[in-house]
């Protein structure tokens, strides 16, 4: 009913989308837990947060380090007791990559990095073995040797070492778990965010060129806190209003997931009346594709559906603002 909406609108809400999943994985272990505190939660969700956004500044640290560490290489070859040609006349077009320059000097980086004490000092090898990744690749040898190389080039190698370089690396999978819980859930979407704002940078642009912010706005700060507290508050209230709806599944075949992505469905859909309910039921729908079961996008989504019809039957559904008076 609802799973057809554009392209547009799913853009502009993607940076919610993070939020709901954060949101999820902490109320997953605030019911899970036992003796867990609200406020304890709402500051575990706002530091998951805060985590994610370290990881998009890390990322454009470990291209910079990649860089220093490519360097370091041409100077050792020049160091040489007897240097071959190659060694004293090396190819230096990864090194001078002007983008490595307009991320090293934008201000929005550098202070937040300096502030949070960012950085890969304590990470040698793990630089080293993606940069081996990186130069054993065909889409860099191809740069490396292309005659002419115009800046969607230059750019477009820096994407290629992001999207295919670190995703099913091991190696750097494992390094995210060691650092944070978060990370291997975030890696995808920052990997998205960092590639968006290099498509952005633009040549010889001031350095206080803005990067994303933690949050798109205010509203966006405010709508992850205000999620995750009115769905523990509905807690009872949505678990009857789904148990009524799941009597003929096996209640012990429904996972937990499952219903707790029904319990901020429909949190959403009835307390946040700015958000069209398209937009919620289609998120809630994918993100139960990566977080639950395999059946789950379909029962989450029979369920939801006839809720939602009720819902809007009692008047329940109240939509405010351009365009939602009376959605459909």
């Amino acid at each position: 009913m609802y799973l057809n909406f554009t392209l547009c609108y799913v853009l502009k809400m993607i940076s919610r989308r993070l939020l709901r999943i954060k949101t999820l994985q902490v109320l997953f272990a605030f019911f899970k837990a036992e003796n867990d505190s609200l406020p304890k939660a709402e500051s575990e969700l706002l530091h998951s947060i805060k985590k994610g956004y370290d990881l998009y500044h890390l990322l454009f640290l470990l291209l910079l380090d990649i860089r220093n560490f490519a360097e370091r290489r041409i100077e050792t070859a020049r160091q040489k007791h007897v240097p071959m040609h190659d060694d004293l006349n090396p190819n230096t077009r990864f090194v001078d990559n002007p983008l490595f320059k307009l991320i090293e000097e934008n201000e929005s980086i550098s202070q937040y990095v300096s502030k949070n004490t960012l950085n890969w000092v304590n990470h040698p090898e793990l630089i080293k073995k993606i940069y081996q990744k990186i130069v054993a690749s065909d889409y860099f040898a191809k740069y490396m040797q292309v005659e002419t190389c115009e800046f969607t080039q230059h750019r477009q190698i820096l994407v290629n070492i992001l999207s295919k370089e670190l995703m099913d690396f091991e190696d750097f999978t494992l390094w995210l778990e060691e650092q944070s819980i978060y990370w291997n859930d975030d890696l995808d979407f920052m990997v998205g965010m960092v590639v968006k704002t290099l498509k952005k940078f633009e040549e010889n642009q001031s350095t206080d060129t803005p990067v994303f912010p933690m949050y798109k706005n205010e509203e966006d700060e405010d709508f992850a806190k205000r999620l995750l507290r009115k769905v523990v508050l509905r807690h009872s209230e949505n678990t009857k209003t789904i148990d009524q709806y799941t009597k003929n599944w096996d209640v012990e075949r429904i996972a937990s997931m499952d219903n707790l992505i029904l319990e901020m469905a429909i949190t959403e859909i009835t307390e946040f009346p700015s958000v069209p309910v398209k937009v919620s039921f289609n998120e809630y729908i994918e993100i139960s594709k990566y977080y639950s079961t395999d059946q789950s996008s379909m029962f989450i989504n029979g369920v939801l559906d006839k809720i939602i019809l009720t819902l809007r039957s009692e008047g329940l559904i109240n939509k405010q603002g351009r365009g939602l008076v009376g959605e459909e």
